[in-house]
């Protein structure tokens, strides 16, 4: 599927089940990792993530732009457009969009490396989830040299 056949997708689930027009922009965004679609407040538009049409198909897609779209109206309408709104919560159980999009095996980031540090003095350990110039800072408890284990 291409843009410009999401932006017509978009648009006729638009009319089809909110009846009302989508105006704005529909986009692919492959850089899209834990989440199926998003809804810009400024600009209207909205993203939806390719990988779920890949790995899924289109009844899933079908529920993210739904889910989406509820944002879209909603919030042009001035209504409650945040997931925890009752008004988004109904418009969303009425025209069945999805609540939460279904997880992608290996799209999760990964967890971060610790780094560990000893003092070369008094042997005080350091558990760093960045790294740390040892050069340029020393133990806190002596002023030791840090070396990295």
């Amino acid at each position: 599927m291409h843009q410009q056949e999401l932006q017509q997708l978009v648009e006729n689930i638009s009319s089809e089940h909110f009846n009302r027009p989508f105006v704005h922009t529909a986009r692919f965004n492959a850089r899209l990792r834990t989440t199926g679609g998003r809804y810009f407040l400024q600009s209207h538009d909205i993203e939806i993530n390719p990988k779920m049409l890949a790995a899924f198909g289109m009844d899933e897609l079908i529920g993210i732009i739904k889910h989406e779209l509820c944002h879209y109206h909603l919030h042009l309408q001035k209504r409650g457009y945040k997931h925890q709104d009752p008004e988004f919560k109904q418009l969303l159980s009425q025209v069945g969009g999805l609540r939460h999009c279904r997880f992608i095996e290996g799209t999760q980031n990964t967890p971060r490396q610790i780094h560990t540090y000893s003092c070369s003095s008094c042997n005080q350990t350091y558990i760093r989830k960045r790294r740390i110039n040892t050069s340029r800072y020393a133990c806190g408890k002596c002023r030791g040299k840090l070396k990295k284990i």
